[in-house]
């Protein structure tokens, strides 16, 4: 018999593989070191390969694409009902190929090299902002022990980080102003690490068309556009845009039963990221409201009357993710709606 679907569990260094033929039958369940994945799978006739959306995942679907296979990628949480007991990789790999093939299954696109290159940089960005913060908050603790006290901001944060390292710091003591003297070094560093990445995140901007686009919605700017060009491979898997916002974790967990519908917070799913985003994004567009009430937006102006701030950015980004949907299957740039009676 011919073996028609794969399932794969992936990992580091040992894979574990489960075949079956057209009529349900177990060909092949064995374990393959990584050296063996790509020679086991040349050997094969072009089949459908299933395996979990996880690291590492979008490298080895772009290598067996290459050599035939149908292959599809699939969110871990809708892979774990088929696993019958237990957690073993075998296990895990017959599970996989259980679910590939169910009509009603949800894959996730797959990313080109481009896009994950893209997503290395935020993520890296993300990462870097993080320790940033760290050490700021560290340098204020200890200053806060000698009665120093930073204003808020990351940008006087920055100054008396630069003023230390130059020797500038004499409210300190000599032994506390060297470890002082040392975080303020990684935090410049990383705050010029964090510039270069910015720029380099710049010029992908300005390369992608999709990017571009998708900044011209409001409240959205550098890094929402990048994040999300480089994320959604096809916005066509998305039949509408509240779709798409429920996929960011935008929408309200619906707990309903017996005819009664219970709407509660928000799903929260998705890409947590993407998500910060949006609603930091969306914040900023509220402030942008407050302290420039010339340019103000009435339609948000008139849902901060009725509604909690928070409530307000995130009902705010729950729109903006659906002109982005648009924008991504339309082809087109934001155009802002037309205000009636009804907006106000």
């Amino acid at each position: 018999m011919e073996i028609t679907t794969v399932g794969i569990d992936l990992a580091k260094n040992v894979f574990q593989v489960h075949a079956i033929s057209g009529t349900g039958e177990v060909l092949a369940r064995r374990a393959l070191r990584r050296a063996q994945v790509i020679p086991f799978f040349r050997k094969l006739a072009p089949c459908l390969v299933g395996m979990e959306a996880c690291g590492t995942s979008h490298h080895w679907a772009r290598e067996l694409t290459a050599l035939g296979h149908t292959v599809r990628l699939m969110p871990p949480a809708y892979v774990k009902p088929y696993v019958k007991r237990g957690k073993t990789d075998a296990a895990d790999a017959e599970a996989t190929c259980e679910a590939v093939t169910r009509p009603t299954m949800r894959f996730v696109p797959i990313k080109s090299v481009e896009q994950q290159a893209a997503l290395a940089l935020h993520r890296t960005r993300d990462l870097l902002v993080r320790q940033r913060t760290q050490l700021i908050n560290m340098i204020r603790g200890l200053l806060a022990e000698f009665g120093i006290d930073i204003p808020k901001g990351i940008t006087h944060a920055l100054a008396f980080v630069r003023r230390a390292v130059a020797g500038g710091a004499h409210e300190v003591p000599d032994l506390a102003a060297k470890v002082i003297g040392a975080l303020a070094e990684q935090a410049i560093e990383a705050q010029d690490r964090i510039r270069q990445l910015e720029r380099d995140l710049l010029a992908w901007y300005r390369s992608n068309d999709l990017a571009r686009r998708i900044a011209t919605v409001p409240g959205v700017g550098l890094l929402g556009a990048s994040a999300l060009a480089a994320t959604v491979t096809d916005p066509t898997q998305f039949r509408s845009g509240r779709q798409f916002a429920a996929w960011l974790g935008l929408t309200p967990l619906n707990n309903s039963s017996g005819g009664k519908e219970r709407l509660g917070r928000i799903s929260k799913m998705g890409d947590q990221y993407l998500r910060r985003l949006l609603v930091t994004g969306m914040t900023s567009l509220v402030r942008r409201n407050k302290y420039h009430p010339d340019a103000a937006d009435p339609r948000v102006n008139a849902l901060l009357a009725r509604k909690p701030i928070r409530l307000v950015t995130v009902a705010l980004a729950n729109r903006a993710a659906r002109a982005i949907w648009a924008i991504m299957v339309r082809g087109e740039i934001y155009r802002m709606p037309v205000l009636g009676s009804a907006a106000a």
